[in-house]
């Protein structure tokens, strides 16, 4: 018996070496890439976290800027008057040199001479050499030859209403309520009396005087009416 010839079968096909790396590489590249957005993210948010610390602080809104201290205008020889709802004259105010400081919403003006008129029409003249008021000029400080003064009048009544001075090195007048007073020595004449105390407080409105330390006093007998009892 003759045997039957054995015939190989088809032989693999050989895959070239370059071939077989090419795939291997492709093959890590396609796993890699999926984590290319997470590693972009991750960069970003480094990079983000770098300029916030490396970036100076932004400015201050406008709004919050410190305000100055320095005055921020000034007016010299000058004068302002003010007039109330009815066009009546209510304060005439003028000096060598007037400047404004923001930070305090104040006035300083120098050699200061302030007119101020009551509902009434009564006048009071305040000067010093200097002089701090607030904005609206309700409260007035008088720094160095301090003087105000409100003129004798005649109230509603008939009666007379004597002149009245008070003067010092300082005095603190608050306009709206009719008051003053000083830390310092004060002098005050009403009328031909004359008083003098090392402080003083003073109400218009309940025409008081406190005077406070060394206080001295000269009264001076009025004179009778013509025609009147000796």
């Amino acid at each position: 018996m003759m045997a039957a010839n054995a015939f190989p079968g088809p032989s693999a096909p050989v895959v070239p070496a370059w071939r077989s790396a090419l795939d291997r590489a492709s093959l890590l590249w396609e796993r890699t890439a999926i984590y290319i957005p997470v590693l972009m993210m991750g960069v970003l948010a480094l990079g983000t976290y770098w300029l916030v610390r490396n970036t100076p602080a932004s400015l201050a809104p406008e709004g919050q800027k410190a305000v100055s201290a320095e005055p921020d205008y000034y007016l010299r020889k000058f004068g302002i008057k003010t007039f109330d709802d009815a066009g009546r004259l209510k304060s005439d105010v003028s000096g060598a040199e007037l400047r404004h400081y923001p930070d305090t919403d104040t006035l300083e003006i120098d050699k200061a001479l302030i007119r101020s008129y009551s509902l009434e029409g009564r006048l009071t003249t305040s000067t010093g050499n200097r002089a701090l008021t607030n904005a609206d000029g309700s409260e007035v400080q008088l720094i160095g030859n301090a003087r105000v003064v409100r003129e004798a009048a005649v109230d509603a009544a008939g009666r007379e209403i004597p002149r009245l001075e008070f003067q010092g090195e300082f005095l603190h007048v608050f306009v709206n309520e009719e008051r003053a007073k000083s830390h310092l020595p004060v002098v005050i004449t009403r009328g031909s009396d004359q008083f003098a105390g090392d402080t003083f407080a003073y109400d218009n409105l309940e025409r008081v005087a406190d005077l406070k330390g060394r206080v001295k006093g000269v009264l001076v007998p009025r004179k009778a009416p013509a025609g009147g009892a000796p």
